[in-house]
Formats: structure tokens, C-alpha cells, sequence
């Protein structure tokens, strides 16, 4: 954790955002199915898309650049990236466009089936993107990343723990279900643009709610900055790093747990220790000064009091380590 305002406010917390990529999923995605509508194959549209992806550093179009392996990449020109809605470049003198298919806007221009295929696609939980020579789809890309085996369990226990997990993505709302489904999150928020991630918390914060944001990207460091505590993957870009306020030095969101946990019970521990400080001052002074308790009784009183305190808080520590024997396989 990086400051103490973070340590006390994470008990405070309502509800926990988690962005999808690289968060609740591996962030490592791999392209599962390629679809034609064209004269092209598939191995001929994956070759034109990754010859368009490979100058971005998005996850997805870096599977797509893996999945067309050593090919010689077509040579392209006029490159641009939008944020959210995917990339586009000049080749052979005709504009491609690998995009989230939303912002296609003509599915049924190559095919008639494609808008089918398309949600049988999501349905499955593949993030897909469209492919377009000069605005007519060519073909389908669908890429799969699978959820963090301790995904799951790490939601549920923190259900228990009374926090509220919520989804929030950029990508389609079939496809954010599914995921959502597998490792057990109701509340989705899907197709949110990168620069409108902030807001959502914003508007949840409006609420009266306090919010915590868990993500990786550089999508991400807007809305880690907006959340009440801001939570990094350490395996993340820097700026989300830069961003957060609490860094998983591992790869596993149980360190979500861990760190809540620490703030709740040493909140706990430092209200029993305020109560048996006072107790004692409260009690032992008194004696004292009216000459009750003998002078040396009352610095035993005062020595016992601050043995109390301390064994009192090396029971957080105890209580850690048992947790991780108890973990152990």
C-alpha cells in the first residue's frame, strides 16, 4: 500500500470495479476462430489484420500478430489507432480496418450470416473483431482469454466480506456476460469506452458509495485515479502502477483479500488497544495519585498495559501466518 489514507479507507470500501482484460482474465489472449467472407482464406484475412495490428500494442492485436506467426507482413502505410474502436492502415492502396464490429457499421455488407455468426461468437465469450477492406467486412476474428483460476474464488470472498464485484469493459455485452458468468459477477458494465471509465466510477461515487477500481491497462489509470482506492495488477503497465494505490506484487487477485483484511483487522486491533490504554490510564491514575496503589504497583499497572497492547497486535501477525499454513496445499 502507499500511504496510510489507503491502508484506513479500504475497510470503507462498497463496492470493487475490475476491468476484464488482464484483470479477471489471464491477459493472455489467443485467436480461437477465423471466419471469410471474401475470396481470401483465413489464413490470408489473419495475414491482413495482423499486418495492420502489429504496429499497435493492444493484447488483442498483439494475439493476432502471434497467430499469423513468421509471415512476411504485407508493407502498409497511413497507420492510425482509436482507443476502444481498433486500428486502420493503407494496404495495397486499400483502407483496412480491424475494429470492435460496432463501429463497423455494415456486418451484412460481406455476408448475410455474419451478424449471426458474430453473436454465436460473443455468446462463446470471444472478444471479435471485424475485419474491413474499404468498409466492407471481409472477415471475423475471435479471440479468447481465460479467467484467473483464482478469479472466482476471489469474488466470492469477497462477496462474503460484503463488497459488491462489479465488471467493467469495453467489450460487448455478450461477451462481458459470459466471462461475468464464468467466476460469478452479476453486475456488468460493458462497452464503456477507455475515457469514459472514470465517469462510471464517478457516477457510482455520486451514489454515496465508496469505490474501489482494480485493473492493469493504461485504459485503466484514469479511472484507478478516480476510485477511492485504486488497485494495480503488478504485472501491469506502469502508469496503472503509477496510478494505484495499492499494488499485487503477485499475479493473483487474492492479494485483494489480504489487503482488505489488513485494513479491517488492524482498525480492529487499534480501537481494543485504544480501549485497554484507557482502561488502564483511566483506572491506574486515579489509584496513584490518590496513593491507593503504591508507585511501584503503578508502573508495573503501566508495564502490564503496554505488554497487553503488544501481544494484542502480534495477533495480527499470528493470524497471517496461520492464514497462509491454512492456504497451503
Amino acid at each position: 500500500m502507499r500511504s496510510g489514507e489507503a491502508f484506513q479507507a479500504f475497510r470503507d470500501v462498497e463496492k470493487i470495479v475490475f476491468d476484464k482484460t488482464g484483470t479477471i482474465t489471464l491477459g493472455r489472449p489467443v485467436v480461437t476462430r477465423v471466419e471469410t467472407f471474401s475470396e481470401e482464406d483465413t489464413g490470408e484475412i489473419l495475414l491482413i489484420a495482423a499486418s495492420v495490428e502489429r504496429l499497435s500494442e493492444h493484447p488483442v492485436a498483439k494475439a493476432v500478430v502471434r497467430e499469423a506467426g513468421e509471415r512476411s507482413f504485407y508493407d502498409v502505410s497511413d497507420f492510425r489507432e482509436v482507443p476502444g474502436v481498433g486500428v486502420e492502415a493503407i494496404l495495397n492502396g486499400e483502407r483496412i480496418m480491424v475494429t470492435n464490429p460496432r463501429f463497423s457499421g455494415n456486418l451484412q455488407t460481406g455476408a448475410t450470416h455474419a451478424k449471426e455468426m458474430l453473436n454465436g461468437m460473443e455468446s462463446a465469450g470471444m472478444t471479435v473483431s471485424a475485419v474491413l477492406r474499404d468498409k466492407r467486412l471481409i472477415g471475423l476474428i475471435g479471440i479468447s482469454d481465460r479467467p484467473r483460476d483464482d478469479a472466482r474464488k476471489t469474488i466470492e470472498a469477497l462477496r462474503r466480506r460484503g463488497l459488491a464485484p462489479v465488471m467493467l469493459t469495453g467489450d460487448n455485452e455478450r461477451t462481458a456476460r459470459t466471462v461475468a458468468s464464468q467466476v460469478g459477477i452479476e453486475e456488468v458494465l460493458s462497452e464503456v469506452m477507455p475515457d469514459e471509465k472514470a465517469e462510471r466510477i464517478r457516477r457510482m461515487q455520486s451514489s454515496g458509495l465508496r469505490v474501489a477500481m482494480v485493473g492493469d491497462g493504461i485504459n485503466d489509470a484514469p479511472a484507478l485515479m478516480q476510485a477511492d482506492i485504486g488497485i494495480a495488477i503488478g504485472a501491469g503497465t506502469d502508469i496503472a502502477i503509477e496510478s494505484a494505490d495499492i499494488i499485487l506484487i503477485r499475479k493473483e487477485l487474492t492479494g485483494i483479500l489480504s489487503a482488505y483484511d489488513l485494513s479491517v483487522n488492524t482498525h480492529r486491533k487499534i480501537k481494543q488497544n485504544l480501549f485497554w490504554a484507557f482502561l488502564f490510564n483511566g483506572v491506574g491514575i486515579p489509584l496513584a495519585t490518590t496513593g491507593i496503589l503504591h508507585p511501584i504497583m503503578a508502573m508495573s499497572a503501566m508495564v502490564l498495559s503496554t505488554l497487553a497492547i503488544m501481544i494484542n497486535s502480534f495477533g495480527l501477525r499470528i493470524k497471517r501466518i496461520k492464514k497462509r499454513a491454512d492456504e497451503r496445499p
